[in-house]
């Protein structure tokens, strides 16, 4: 079937693709969040930029949304109503903000549409109302087992951390740097030692990767770090089990299903996880083991494969 969604969240979207489908991408000449289009991904020849007005919409078969907004845009590019003249999935990838737990969700209390969460941690707090929804699980594609784990450091992917401070858990870097170096990796950065007072020689930062490298310099580290406080889940942690390696993470929204016991340390007490730093700095063989375990466990539960089966299954339930 002919899929249309925007490229709103490159990594979910980057599984998404990968599926028996074709997706079409709005794409414009300057980009941005309503055009953004494969945007030099390293995607299937069946994911196509397209144009406004291009022939190629009116065989759309359904609608991806991800935000509020796209039920106008999607009206607007294909002359029909999504969920009425087409059918269409709302996919929910954000944790409610604001009156949490009673949050109503922006597609609650309507039949047309289904709503598809990316975690229960979701479906949970999101207040649904009479909406059909339901959960389908993140996949993503295996970078493969690259972990070395020969630096005694902590990998940390994080967007923006100074803007979104305390939702992605920044002001609690500088103790982490306290018992090693920190390697953060991701996009707007660059004011982070001058709003955490780190040092450049304790936080080491490395901005926006092409993928390949960005594993490849993750799997180098000796410990994934995860200090979000408030996120579905945070795909970058996925790839960093898939990579093997092992997790200290804030006990959290979907961290507590994502990470077992065997696979790192979770706890909503900071100085546990400070504690349990120590111990995979001191034993690289640990360190390893709980990696080896963390890859076993998300090849299982957040393979590629079953992701894509369950969209395919979905898609075509609706279609």
């Amino acid at each position: 079937m002919k899929i249309l969604l925007w490229h709103v969240h490159g990594s979910w979207t980057d599984a998404f693709v990968h599926g028996p489908h074709e997706y079409l991408l709005p794409a414009l000449p300057e980009g941005g969040p309503w055009g953004l289009g494969r945007a030099d991904r390293d995607w299937p020849a069946t994911v196509r930029d397209v144009a406004p007005h291009s022939a190629e919409l009116e065989e759309v078969d359904v609608v991806i949304l991800q935000r509020p907004e796209d039920l106008a845009a999607a009206e607007q590019l294909l002359g029909r109503k999504p969920g009425v003249d087409i059918p269409a999935v709302y996919v929910e990838h954000n944790t409610p903000r604001g009156d949490v737990p009673d949050s109503v969700h922006p597609l609650a209390n309507q039949s047309e549409i289904p709503i598809v969460h990316v975690t229960y941690f979701n479906q949970l707090f999101w207040d649904n109302g009479s909406a059909p929804n339901t959960v389908i699980e993140h996949g993503i594609r295996d970078p493969g087992h690259l972990y070395t784990g020969e630096n005694p450091h902590f990998a940390l992917v994080s967007n923006e951390p100074v803007r979104r401070w305390r939702v992605t858990g920044t002001d609690l870097l500088p103790g982490f740097a306290k018992i090693a170096p920190v390697e953060l990796f991701g996009m707007g950065t660059e004011r982070i030692h001058e709003a955490t007072g780190i040092s450049s020689n304790a936080l080491h930062v490395h901005g926006d990767l092409k993928r390949e490298v960005l594993h490849y310099e993750m799997a180098k580290q000796r410990i994934y770090l995860h200090t979000v406080r408030w996120t579905s889940l945070g795909l970058s942690l996925l790839e960093a089990m898939h990579l093997g390696m092992p997790v200290l993470a804030l006990a959290t929204t979907e961290a507590t299903r994502a990470i077992p016991a065997e696979t790192g340390f979770l706890s909503t007490h900071v100085e546990d996880l400070h504690q349990a730093a120590l111990r995979l700095i001191d034993d690289p063989e640990l360190a390893r083991t709980m990696g080896t375990n963390a890859r076993s466990f998300v090849l299982e539960r957040y393979s590629l494969k079953r992701f894509l089966q369950d969209w395919s299954t979905l898609l075509s339930d609706i279609v």
